[in-house]
């Protein structure tokens, strides 16, 4: 028996990525004390915490399914450049004393999502060509 290592691979940066995003989900929905600090720094509380605590949800679930794990990485790579923009303009790489464990974790979700995305690049074209035939018939 032989491991494909494309595929485990693949699999591991789903599961990474899903997992960072889907426990952070507690935090953003119970206005957890340094989710509030932080969206309020960047003046986007409550809207702005829960907005991307439904975000990330979906993300997650779209990264799991192998059908739309592109779609899902394409919205992962948006929400942690967010992340990431804000930490480095206005929160910092450490907020409150993590010593930059959030900021690692949205560079890890980001790197993956970016290799996903990549991995899986033809979704895209096919969705494409299917949604061109669609607007063609229409």
């Amino acid at each position: 028996m032989s491991i494909n290592w494309t595929n485990t691979g693949l699999w591991a940066l789903r599961i990474v990525a899903a997992i960072i995003m889907l426990q952070t989900l507690y935090f953003k929905f119970t206005a957890a004390e340094e989710s509030v600090y932080i969206f309020s720094q960047i003046g986007m509380e409550p809207w702005g915490r829960i907005g991307t605590g439904v975000l990330e949800l979906i993300a997650s679930i779209l990264i799991l399914y192998p059908k739309t794990t592109g779609f899902g990485a394409l919205l992962a790579i948006g929400l942690m450049g967010g992340a990431l923009f804000f930490h480095i303009t206005k929160l910092g790489v450490a907020v409150k004393n993590d010593g930059g464990q959030l900021f690692i974790y949205a560079l890890i979700v980001f790197v993956s999502s970016a290799v996903l995305a990549f991995s899986y690049r033809s979704d895209f074209a096919n969705y494409i060509k299917r949604f061109s035939s669609i607007s063609a018939i229409l």
